[in-house]
């Protein structure tokens, strides 16, 4: 008997320590934001409400100079999630799917699985219009969660349009629907049919969290988080929520936050002086809106961008304050889930928005832009055993699979073009990079920049950001940073100093005064075009 208790002593010994070689390895919990800017409360916005993200903010540490690679969600999400730039997915639209155009590459969680993780994902975090129907099926252990409809308010079912519970706009949509369906269209059809006809920017109404989207997927993702954490191996849970994205939908109680006699708007809404006119776009996007014509015909238009009247421009960044405290209080479900279920000392917590967004900054809205409000992204990491801090030093999207491999003791990819921002969680002062590169296309075809903003480019803009100025330098002839370059596809360039001109008024790029910042940043950026000839 004593032998046989020795003995199983012993399976039980080799059981729990091979278990707890497992569970050595941290959780991660990936959370995707999509269009939000860093207005929160951690990166000193004292106007909009984001307690939960500030409590995130007061674990770990909040990157104040993080920039995007391209402010628009495809392409930002596919460099992001491949740890590789635009240039290398080759991934610089709405349209093209990774693994048709890049087939070999391997995505964050593809490789996490092959270091022992499970790895799950739910609501948005590639941009569906780029991967597979099953979202990039080689990325995840299990197949990609879809909203479970037992998780909708029962009372009112669905949103219209995945968008809308107001219920004149959902019988507007339906009546579209079936209009369309008498003609002879495909389900599929009708529904772009209702989409087109029936969309307004913005919805305002007294319901739950869980009536729309992406308050049912937190509820499911709350669900999912209870099922892995009796898993023996560490997961790397991905959970995005659309919103701030356009339409500005939330629970009224989200609006109530905000007074719109206080809501201020943007103060430099005119063209830059010296302006390089690919840098701007005609905000495509919120025109598709079908409330914006009527406000665009009764208030006279400038020449670039989109004008707004003073009440729609407050009414929209109601909307957006309101979209972002809506996001807020879900990301505060998530972590108050992993609280009670015993999860944080060993998970991973990132947050990230995919990019800036235009709230009527040079006359321009949404994104698809170089400027610093495109660019500017949120990103803040949490992880046992780091304090909280703050950093100014410089981040890129593209640093955060790096970084994740590093926190997570794992051997990070020699193919990644980041670098790992654990230095900068021991150490805020420390430096990783001195700048960081975004690009933006144009595509020079001008229906479709009347209609996007975006989409197979011509031309390419590739912006340097340090810690004073910026630098841009747009390219023709389809150029892109694979090719050697070559000075006669040179369009221009924009050049702004942020300590003498935060708001980007002066293009300064033939200032003779800045003669000597041009020359070198230039010829940063022609060291990075040569760089990334090498890597091709």
């Amino acid at each position: 008997m004593k032998k046989v208790f020795i003995f199983c002593l012993l399976v039980v010994l080799i059981q729990s320590h091979s278990l707890a070689q497992t569970k050595s390895k941290p959780n991660i919990l990936f959370i995707a934001v999509d269009d939000l800017k860093p207005i929160l409360g951690a990166y000193g916005n004292t106007f909009i409400k984001t307690p939960n993200i500030d409590r995130l903010a007061k674990m770990g540490t909040t990157f104040l100079n993080n920039y995007c690679q391209q402010a628009v969600c495809g392409p930002t999400r596919a460099s992001l999630l491949t740890g590789m730039r635009p240039d290398m997915t080759k991934i610089w639209d709405l349209k093209t799917q990774i693994r048709d155009v890049s087939p070999d590459i391997v995505t964050m969680p593809q490789y996490l699985i092959t270091q022992g993780y499970s790895t799950q994902g739910i609501g948005k975090v590639f941009d569906v219009r780029n991967v597979d129907e099953n979202i990039d099926k080689v990325s995840w252990s299990v197949p990609y969660y879809k909203t479970d409809k037992k998780y909708y308010v029962p009372e009112l079912g669905e949103p219209a349009e995945g968008r809308y519970q107001q219920k004149d706009t959902k019988l507007a949509a339906e009546k579209v629907i079936k209009d369309a369906l008498a003609k002879g269209m495909t389900k599929a059809e009708a529904n772009n049919e209702a989409t087109a006809k029936v969309r307004p920017s913005t919805e305002c109404i007294d319901v739950p969290d869980n009536a729309y989207n992406d308050g049912a997927n937190i509820l499911e993702a709350n669900d999912i988080l209870a099922q892995l954490s009796k898993k023996k191996e560490p997961f790397f849970f991905a959970v995005g929520i659309a919103k701030p994205h356009l339409p500005f939908v939330a629970p009224k109680k989200y609006w109530d936050l905000y007074k719109r006699e206080d809501i201020v708007l943007e103060p430099f809404q005119d063209i830059i002086k010296n302006p390089i006119d690919v840098a701007y776009h005609n905000a495509g996007e919120l025109r598709a809106y079908t409330d914006i014509p009527a406000v665009i015909a009764s208030t006279p238009q400038k020449d670039f961008g989109l004008t707004l009247s003073t009440d729609k421009q407050k009414e929209l960044l109601h909307g957006y304050y309101a979209a972002i405290s809506y996001t807020d209080a879900l990301v505060g479900k998530l972590l108050n889930t992993l609280d009670s279920l015993g999860l944080t000392k060993n998970t991973i917590v990132v947050i990230w928005g995919d990019h800036g967004w235009h709230l009527g900054d040079h006359n321009l809205w949404c994104k698809h832009s170089n400027f610093e409000q495109a660019t500017h992204a949120p990103l803040i990491i949490s992880a046992p055993g780091y304090a909280s801090n703050k950093t100014k030093s410089f981040s890129e999207h593209l640093d955060i699979f790096p970084t994740l491999c590093d926190l997570a003791g794992i051997a990070i990819p020699t193919q990644l073009q980041g670098k790992s921002l654990k230095p900068l969680m021991k150490n805020p002062l420390a430096t990783v990079k001195e700048y960081s590169i975004s690009q933006y296309p144009r595509s020079g075809v001008d229906e479709e920049n009347d209609r996007l903003g975006y989409g197979p480019a011509n031309v390419m803009g590739y912006s340097i950001r340090n810690s004073q100025y910026r630098y841009t330098i747009w390219m023709k002839n389809g150029f892109r940073t694979t090719q050697p370059y070559k000075k006669e596809s040179e369009i221009g360039a924009e050049l702004y100093d942020y300590k003498a001109d935060p708001l980007e008024k002066v293009n300064v790029a033939k200032d003779i005064k800045y003669d000597a910042v041009a020359k070198k940043l230039k010829a940063q950026m022609l060291a990075y075009f040569a760089s990334q000839v090498k890597t091709k």
